[in-house]
This record gives structure tokens, sequence and C-alpha cells, in this order.
């Protein structure tokens, strides 16, 4: 059975790439799992448990899906090994769909709101400079006109590589001195984007967990002085996650959702690493929706997620 998805042929192909890592490692363990067997048993469902654990999917969300299957191989009483990668690709899809986001197809839709805000936070290292990047230069390309808001006033090198990054994808940034008042900086930037008439406005985070208590008080500071120029902003909190990290960013989203309260998540770095199960994971344990995935270095490459394509590159047969 084909799962549909949205993505063209060429985003397909990128993410069948970005995916490949994780794709090789996942049908090595597969392969071994049902080596000598015809049909789904209980040792296939053993060993298909570690196969999905051992790929960062996660021990609650693995056992999820061995239940979702266990319930097929009980109702059709005679599986067979050929059929697993098929049902397999079926229970995760039905998983994940309570946390999708359908409306979305590409980075052109029309918005809800203008400007529609996102304010972005994660770990310093995650890939949150490179996907507020990223966003901007998809946004731009779709015709849309975007502002970047440097609230991350913790780092010096934060400001700087924001305004590398603003100049080379083409877009205005609004930021001051290292060391200044986040909100403040968040304050100016809705301003401006009012009177711009700005489409999207992404607004990095200081991304820091040592204290949970101050980045909880930052981050609310910064929602109430947007609300004052935009009352229902930000539209979106944006939690960017490193996927190479596999279970440490599960520890990440914990620390961040208990801080703020995240509405999507983008996942990053997923070419470079065996961990893409983690995507899955993630979305399920946290009943967020993962919205972008970055399978690679390009500006194009950040790709609005889709749970038919994804799970299509991720356990399809080559």
């Amino acid at each position: 059975m084909a799962l549909l998805g949205f993505l063209g042929k060429d985003k397909k192909e990128s993410l069948n790439k970005g995916l490949e890592k994780t794709k090789e490692s996942v049908f090595h363990k597969l392969s071994r799992a049902v080596a000598g067997k015809s049909k789904v048993d209980e040792e296939v469902l053993d060993n298909l448990e570690e196969v999905l654990v051992s790929s960062d999917v996660g021990v609650t969300t693995t056992l999820s899906i061995i239940e979702r299957i266990e319930a097929r191989v009980a109702r059709d009483k005679y599986l067979n090994t050929s059929e697993l990668n098929i049902i397999l690709k079926e229970e995760i899809v039905s998983l994940l769909e309570k946390n999708h986001i359908e409306s979305e197809s590409d980075f052109s839709t029309p918005l809800k709101n203008t400007p529609f805000v996102i304010m972005v936070v994660g770990v310093n290292g995650a890939g949150k400079t490179t996907t507020i990047a990223k966003l901007a230069y998809q946004f731009k390309s779709a015709g849309k006109k975007v502002l970047i808001g440097a609230a991350d006033t913790f780092r010096a090198a934060a400001i700087d590589q924001l305004q590398i990054w603003a100049d080379r994808v083409g877009v205005p940034i609004i930021k001051q001195q290292m060391g200044s008042d986040p909100a403040s900086v968040a304050f100016d930037t809705l301003k401006s984007a009012v009177s711009g008439d700005t489409d999207i406005v992404i607004i990095d985070t200081a991304g820091r967990l040592h204290n949970k208590i101050n980045l909880m008080t930052e981050l609310s500071k910064i929602k109430r002085v947007m609300e004052k120029v935009i009352p229902e902003a930000p539209h979106e909190v944006l939690l960017v996650l490193d996927g190479s990290t596999g279970q440490n960013a599960f520890e990440q989203a914990r620390l961040f959702t208990e801080a703020t309260s995240v509405t999507a998540l983008a996942i990053t770095k997923l070419d470079g690493t065996a961990k893409g199960g983690v995507v899955i994971g993630i979305s399920d344990q946290f009943k967020i929706p993962v919205k972008y995935i970055g399978i690679g270095e390009k500006l194009e490459d950040l790709l609005i997620f889709n749970r038919f394509d994804f799970v299509d590159s991720l356990f399809s047969e080559k």
C-alpha cells in the first residue's frame, strides 16, 4: 500500500536522501529481526521492539506501536513477515495522526494572521539559528515579507550569526546590543512588523537551560510584551531539537515544554544521523506536532513535515 503524501518529486527525493542513514540502520536491524521467519510471531515482535527502541523511537512509543501490531496479528490470525513493513508504516502513520498539522502543505499557504509571529526556542547548538534562516528563506521564496528579531541577547555570537544569515537570505533584522532586554527587542520587532506590513515575524530567544525558572520568566516576559503590540502573539512557539542527539532530544523537549507552552516542533540534523526514529517518539510523547524537519545544510533543506512522506521514506524498501 502506498502512503499518500504531498511532497513533490524533488523534495521527496531530498527527504529520502536526508533519512538515508536512519533507513539503512532500520532496515539492517529489521532484516535480522525477521531472519528465518515466515510469519509475525511473538519472537518477531520482540525483535521488532528492540529495533524500534534502538532506533530512538523511545520505549513508550515503541510499546504503543507493538500493541497496535499485536492487535493486527490477533485479528488477521496469520501475517507474513513480508507484510511487516506495510503494517509498520500504517500503524506509525495512524499513531502520528492526532498530532499532525494538515492545513499547511507548503510555505505559500495563506496565513491565518498577519503579521504571523513565530517565537523560536531551543538550546544553543540544536540548529536554532540556521532553522530561523531556513524558515526566513522558505517564506521569502514563497512571496512572504519576513522580519527577524534577535532576542537572544545573552550571547554576542547569537546576534552576529543571525545578522550574517539575515544578510545572506536578504531579510531585515531588528537587534540591540548584547545584554539588552530580550523583551525590548521583541517589542521593537513587532512594532516594526506592524508598520511595515510584514507577513512573518521570527523571534529568536536565548537557548540556555541552566536555570529553568529564569528561562520560564524570560519567555513569559517576551510573550507579555509582544501581546501589547499584537494581542494574539506569538501565534506559534517553535521548539528546535537536534535529531542527532536521540534520547537527549526527549530531555530537551521535556524541559522546554515545562518552561513554556510549545505549539510546534522543528527537528534538525536528520541527515547526519541514524536516529531519525526520534521524530516519531517525540511527536507521540509530547502530543506536539512536528512541523518542520531539517535534512541538510542548504537553505532549501527545511521541509514541512508530512507523516505519510516521512514514514514512507523511513520504512519503504529501496
